[in-house]
């Protein structure tokens, strides 16, 4: 008698699930977290966003400013209507005559998005140039607030005992202190001082509130890595690195610091924008980046002037940065859900 059975394979599987076994690949960390952040179409479209951002304000501005024959404080006559008085709209075709140029050669050039005020200069160069402003604020204020902050933070976290005391009682000191009196008093004791440090590259006034912005801005991430530090120092891969006589810096460095390599990031990226906001607010009121060195906040300085004549000179620096904002918010989100790894792929 004879009994038919289906015939498994060598290792006690059938064909259609050795198959199927194959297809299944390990995946790493990061490549967990890239599936994750492309499957949020937001997230990957204000990643978008802010390419074009930083590639139209670094790259594009002086393209821009080469085309139209003239600079972002290039002062026009005729950016101001002689009627009215006011600054010229959008897509407006002026005279050339000024910039040096032969009339007959080149007659005029184009205000793409009007005048920015009394001066008549570019709006439309002054948003680009404004935009390498903030976005260089943003940017080394961020990188010194969360380097400070990650650094404090894993020292408060790993030792505890009274580093960590000490630590937290500076945070407190640095969340309480009014900084905006601070910055008041600096303006007017050091401001022109602090203001000529470019560091050979940046715009006046940039590495003054870069460091003040890292200065007041590290206790944030400080009381994050702290809580995350906290944690990570009871797990076993740190006792078997204490075991094998790791000293404590060399287990901070390449056990604790790799496990904060996705909060650095998304805060990070959170921080800019809160970066940039700042920035536009002490430059509108005359306490950030000074004239004429464009940014989006002096920019925003000059509108109550014209909000009810000429309101484009609000809407487009509004526009720059409320965009700008939106973008780094939504991508930091993006950024949260991929680097969680309860995230479904």
């Amino acid at each position: 008698m004879s009994v038919r059975v289906d015939t498994p394979d060598a290792v006690g599987l059938s064909v259609d699930t050795q198959v199927a076994a194959e297809t299944v690949k390990a995946r790493g960390y990061w490549e967990l977290v890239w599936i994750r952040f492309r499957r949020d179409k937001i997230a990957v479209l204000s990643f978008g966003v802010l390419i074009l951002l930083f590639g139209g304000a670094f790259g594009g501005a002086p393209l821009a400013a080469h085309l139209l024959g003239h600079g972002p404080n290039t002062i026009f006559d005729y950016g101001i209507n002689s009627t009215t008085y006011v600054p010229v709209g959008p897509w407006t075709h002026i005279s050339s005559a000024q910039l040096g140029q032969n009339p007959k050669d080149f007659g005029q050039t184009l205000l793409i998005l009007g005048a920015d005020g009394q001066l008549g200069r570019d709006l439309f160069l002054r948003i680009l140039y404004g935009a390498q402003v903030s976005l260089e604020v943003g940017v080394f204020a961020t990188i010194g607030s969360v380097v400070l902050g990650v650094f404090m933070g894993l020292l408060a976290g790993y030792f505890r005992g009274w580093i960590d005391t000490v630590i937290s009682r500076m945070i407190e000191i640095v969340m309480v202190f009014p900084y905006l009196l601070f910055i008041i008093a600096l303006k007017i004791v050091a401001g022109p001082a602090l203001n000529n440090i470019t560091l050979g590259f940046l715009p006046p006034g940039v590495f003054t509130l870069a460091l003040i912005f890292s200065v007041f801005g590290w206790f944030y991430p400080a009381r994050i890595m702290r809580g995350v530090v906290f944690s990570l120092r009871e797990k076993e891969f740190v006792e078997a690195a204490r075991m094998t006589g790791a000293s404590d810096w060399r287990i901070m460095r390449t056990h604790l610091l790799p496990h904060l390599v996705a909060p650095i990031i998304v805060y990070s990226t959170l921080i800019i924008a809160t970066n940039i906001l700042a920035e536009a607010g002490l430059s509108f009121l005359g306490l950030g980046i000074d004239l004429p060195t464009p940014s989006w906040g002096n920019l925003l300085s000059q509108a109550p002037d014209y909000y009810r004549t000429q309101v484009w000179i609000l809407i487009f620096p509004g526009l720059a940065i409320l965009i700008t904002t939106m973008a780094f918010n939504l991508l930091g989100d993006g950024l949260r859900d991929a680097f969680d790894p309860r995230s479904t792929i």
